[in-house]
């Protein structure tokens, strides 16, 4: 069966999760921000949900239409082939987002959209009432000046739980966008990434991963893992395909912090992850590091002052970092913070910066790669 697929990801993450979707071997149809749509079958779902490191969530696209008015979205709702997907007795709960449209009222979506399917399936079971006891059909609407997409979730829990983490620090960074973060610093086995601020670990463990070529879905399970339509070989298949792939790295990471707990749960969550061979965790102050004798790359996450620190405390510690990781040089350095005044106060101007999404919180990568040392 051909399906349009749309995987979801943080904004600013768009082009590193389309060339993820370009390896796979899947045309790309669209991008806008925040979402990849491509085309795939059966087993790119199973593909998808495994492999793509940047990813949210990966949808099946049932359709997609003009809707300005109430009429006009129930009308391309039931116009769409629902029962090629569910079933008479699955339940098909919706939820979604509307942005720039003159329908901008989600509980009214909701209610239109449902209604609009249980009719469809109705005329084609026969069936009045729905018991919605069988499999889950999570239906999301995505209703975009005024372009509705109706999608089918696939995905189930974020992609971004990977399942390594199941405890964190109190700021975590996501798994998809600390991949992202360790992708841009261009990680080399013959380059040591260290992470000084490690928290919980996400950072040097999702660097490893991708050195490693570790599928990050290997280990956990998927919503559409229930779809009768979707072989449950194809599953299988592709997890055999990520342990096949797999490779032993000589790439090594660094991951300290000041707290000893964060120190340990780093070590857990390296553990889970299959990846404590390239890990090593241990308790330092991020200022009063030290080059191990090779060449090296921070990269880290320091708080911003949302949760962890006081302003004036974190404006202090940008001021001591930037003091202290340019006297590394000639080693580079990726930071990212939602700071808008981290340049000044690490007395240095970036020589790239991109504007990234750690959730909802806006951030900014900071990228020191040239050597300024005379």
């Amino acid at each position: 069966m051909k399906l349009e697929l749309v995987a979801t990801c943080l904004f600013g993450l768009e082009h590193l999760l389309g060339e993820e979707i370009d390896a796979l071997g899947y045309d790309r149809i669209s991008t806008i921000d925040g979402r990849v749509t491509f085309l795939a079958d059966e087993e790119g779902v199973a593909l998808s949900n495994v492999f793509l490191r940047y990813a949210e969530r990966v949808f099946i696209k049932v359709g997609s239409f003009k809707a300005d008015t109430f009429t006009e979205l129930f009308d391309g709702t039931y116009s769409l082939p629902w029962e090629n997907f569910i079933g008479k007795l699955d339940a098909f709960p919706v939820k979604g987002h509307s942005i720039k449209s003159a329908l901008h009222s989600i509980p009214d979506c909701q209610a239109i959209i449902k209604k609009a399917i249980v009719k469809r399936l109705s005329s084609v079971y026969g069936l009045t009432v729905f018991p919605e006891e069988g499999v889950k059909y999570q239906v999301e609407f995505f209703i975009l000046n005024d372009e509705a997409a109706l999608m089918i979730d696939t995905s189930g829990v974020p992609l971004h739980k990977r399942g390594y983490r199941r405890e964190s620090n109190a700021a975590p960074i996501r798994e998809t966008l600390a991949a992202a973060i360790a992708k841009t610093s261009r990680p080399r086995e013959e380059v040591l990434l260290w992470d000084p601020m490690c928290g919980s670990g996400t950072i040097a463990i999702e660097a490893a991963m991708l050195m490693n070529n570790i599928a990050p879905g290997k280990s956990r399970s998927f919503a559409a893992e229930a779809f009768p339509f979707i072989p449950r070989s194809l599953w299988r298949a592709a997890r055999e395909e990520a342990l096949d792939t797999e490779i032993k790295s000589a790439f090594q990471a660094f991951a300290s912090d000041i707290d000893p707990a964060a120190v340990e749960l780093t070590k857990r969550n390296a553990e889970k992850a299959g990846v404590s061979g390239s890990v090593t965790a241990f308790t330092e102050n991020a200022l009063n590091i030290e080059a191990p004798g090779r060449r090296a790359t921070i990269v880290t996450n320091p708080p911003y002052g949302e949760r962890l620190m006081t302003e004036s405390e974190v404006e202090r510690l940008y001021r001591d970092m930037g003091k202290h990781f340019r006297s590394l040089e000639p080693w580079q350095a990726y930071i990212i913070t939602s700071h808008r005044d981290f340049e000044r106060l690490y007395g240095r101007r970036a020589d790239k910066v991109r504007k990234l999404y750690n959730g909802m919180i806006p951030c900014y990568l900071y990228q020191f790669f040239k050597n300024n040392k005379k």
